[in-house]
């Protein structure tokens, strides 16, 4: 079967619930006016000499296409032709019917059909252009769209992988990419698109091959971060994009606006997150909420595949007196991973092993740390302690699986469960024990001390763990590359859990789900800055968070927080600052 052919015939894409793999995410019309709006702002030179084509790669139910037709309807002595592409064939016909009803001078040109299948048809894989194709369409001189979201979780990795090979992508690969790009191969010379995506390609790693083919096949115009206003039903942090094509002129820098929910005073009013976005600040909306909006450029970290942020004065004047300041970044200390991965949690993690006979309790076991003992400086000890089967150890300065004749009660107990371990296929063909974890990590580090940090928080918790635990997957660690340099890991946790790195991630990676919540993971922690640890100021933060760790419990340890986020301020010169939330 071709690639093409293996595309098409992935009816809706068939994974998990119909709504959730097809990505259905249909759009709410405060929304779709929005994009409308925007694109026809721009598009002041439409051709008269011929029909307009319009063209929704993922019709839904209409409402994008509608919008934009109302809005062009104030423009006299258009031709339009409709374009678009729908897999389920109900929202299909929906979308047909009211547009026959509303538009009926529009000419119409449909198909149940899936847009990707129809650009490799037309322009080859890897969007080379298929030279003996006579039948390759004209390009479309408007485009609006909202992709079916579709996470490469959902898709399964042959499709994710399939789509990667056909669009000339890497890594992990969510569908929206590939419509993306897709929607550069059609889009006239002159032409002009607005598409909504997932806000998540802006900042992730996996993310970088579409940021950097974005860059190169459009003049981006301006990005919307739409952040935590909920305009959807389902748990996508929108972003609008507005780009033109290249057509051979130099881009201008893109303007950049972005809309988050805060606890900050209040300085505007308006109705909705949609009507906000022309306001400056901290906006109070109908419903109770408040945002702050900001407006800026896009700052790209100064590479074609770097991370998308917005850039303001005030921003970049705050960044540049922390870099001044800064002494290294978290990155410097050792290398940030992830906890381990069993993919097979009720066989190697219990916190009821105490419960087992001592003659058949196995030997392999260690302490866990979890997301749920998670405390800022010191982790909390946990009623019943989790522990792991940890059946992995380094021989030879190399990584193996242990040999469990030699640890008979924990062979014992994997092989009662020899048969759950064993349908996790994967972990034999790649060569590996079928008693082994999938991910687990540096055997010889977990003894060592770590900076351990939780993935997602709406407060930033970073703590040392002393008691040689393996880390769980729902958490990041560090150990120090110098064994003799920790105390680079007591200043991180004094940097990682004060209100001046919640400040530093805003200005620098704004990247938040909802309820204002962080996400910590590797890409970012690795770049939050370090003062000097060796001045005066220096020790004396390391000194505090040791103080703060060993008075964990005691009623002086708020006002002790409280100083040492002071000094972090200050290390990096700086005036201490209220955080809204």
């Amino acid at each position: 079967m071709s690639e093409a052919r293996q595309l098409r015939s992935a009816e809706r894409y068939q994974f998990t619930t119909e709504e959730k793999a097809a990505g259905a995410t249909y759009t709410p019309k405060v929304l779709a006016d929005f994009v409308a709006d925007k694109i026809i702002a721009i598009a002041a030179e439409l051709p008269t000499h011929r029909r307009i084509r319009i063209l929704d790669p993922a019709i839904g139910h209409g409402e994008l296409l509608v919008s934009l037709l109302k809005g062009l309807a104030n423009r006299s002595n258009l031709a339009i032709e409709v374009h678009g592409f729908e897999t389920n064939r109900e929202a299909l016909a929906t979308a047909t019917a009211r547009i026959e009803q509303q538009f009926p001078n529009a000419s119409l040109h449909f198909r149940p059909d899936n847009f990707l299948t129809f650009v490799l048809k037309h322009c080859g894989y890897g969007g080379q252009s298929n030279l003996f194709n006579s039948a390759a369409p004209a390009a479309y001189d408007l485009i609006i769209a909202n992709p079916p979201y579709v996470r490469t979780q959902i898709m399964g990795a042959a499709q994710a992988q399939l789509l990667a090979r056909q669009f000339g992508l890497s890594g992990r690969v969510d569908m929206y990419y590939a419509f993306m790009l897709g929607i550069s191969h059609v889009l006239e010379p002159k032409g002009i698109a607005g598409i909504i995506v997932s806000n998540r390609f802006m900042t992730t790693k996996s993310g970088a091959a579409v940021r950097q083919a974005l860059l190169e096949r459009f003049n981006i115009r301006h990005v919307w971060d739409l952040g935590d206003t909920k305009l959807f039903d389902a748990a996508v942090l929108p972003a609008v994009l507005l780009v033109e094509n290249r057509n051979g002129h130099a881009p201008k820098p893109p303007a950049f606006t972005s809309i988050y929910q805060t606890t900050e005073p209040i300085r505007q009013r308006a109705t909705d997150p949609i009507s906000a976005l022309t306001e400056e600040g901290v906006v109070g909306i109908d419903d109770g909420r408040r945002f702050h909006v900001r407006h800026g450029k896009l700052d790209t970290s100064g590479t074609f595949n770097g991370v998308w942020r917005i850039a303001t004065k005030d921003a970049d004047t705050w960044l540049t007196a922390v870099e001044s300041h800064s002494w290294g970044t978290f990155g410097d200390i050792g290398k940030i991973r992830v906890g381990v991965k069993t993919c097979a949690d009720k066989v190697f993690v219990r916190n009821d092993w105490h419960s087992m006979p001592e003659a058949g309790r196995p030997e392999l076991l260690k302490p866990l740390t979890t997301h749920h003992i998670a405390r800022r400086f010191k982790p909390l000890i946990a009623e019943k302690p989790t522990k792991i089967l940890y059946p992995h150890e380094v021989s030879n300065g190399r990584r193996r699986a242990v040999d469990l004749a030699q640890y008979p009660r924990s062979k014992a107990y994997l092989n009662t469960h020899r048969a759950t371990l064993e349908r996790r296929r994967y972990v034999t063909e790649a060569g590996r024990e079928w008693y082994e974890i999938w991910v687990p990590q540096d055997p010889n580090a977990w003894q060592r001390p770590k900076l351990v940090f939780r993935d997602i928080a709406n407060e930033p918790t970073f703590w040392i763990d002393l008691d040689g635990s393996v880390v769980n997957g729902d958490c990041y660690w560090l150990t120090c590359q110098n064994p003799e340099q920790t105390d680079l890991l007591w200043i991180a946790a004094a940097v990682g859990n004060s209100t001046f790195i919640e400040r530093f991630y805003d200005y620098r990676f704004h990247n938040k789900l909802y309820a204002g919540r962080r996400r910590f993971i590797t890409q970012y922690v690795e770049k939050f800055p370090l003062p000097a640890p060796q001045t005066i100021l220096g020790r004396k933060i390391v000194a505090h968070a040791k103080r703060i760790y060993e008075n964990i419990t005691s009623p002086d340890v708020v006002h002790l927080q409280r100083e040492l986020d002071a000094m972090i301020w200050e290390s990096f010169g700086l005036v201490i600052e209220e955080i809204g939330r």
